[in-house]
């Protein structure tokens, strides 16, 4: 498990969200709750993303703060292994 630092922000339209020390990690929805459930998928959706480039994952910096932010709280990214078999045809039988 590793924890970043989510940040949220109230404006007029909704509630921004942001991960602090995961650059790209951003998101936004009509309230907090909304926010921190997208904010939660984004976070996977960016980590697998570095993975499948075969980028590593940016180090938590719990030190990271926004002065401008309403909210700031720790976000927990739990990585679990998979495999995958991929059957390709036989060319030599061909």
């Amino acid at each position: 498990m590793l924890t970043y630092k989510a940040m949220y922000k109230f404006l007029d339209e909704g509630v921004h969200g942001e991960v602090l020390d995961f650059p790209g990690t951003i998101t936004f929805a009509e309230n907090l709750e909304k926010a921190r459930r997208s904010l939660a998928s984004a976070i996977v959706d960016m980590a697998e993303t570095n993975l499948i480039n075969g980028e590593s994952l940016p180090i938590p910096n719990p030190q990271l703060t926004d002065s401008e932010a309403d909210i700031e709280e720790p976000i927990h990214l739990i990585l679990s292994a998979a495999s995958r078999v991929q059957i390709l045809p036989d060319l030599a039988a061909s």
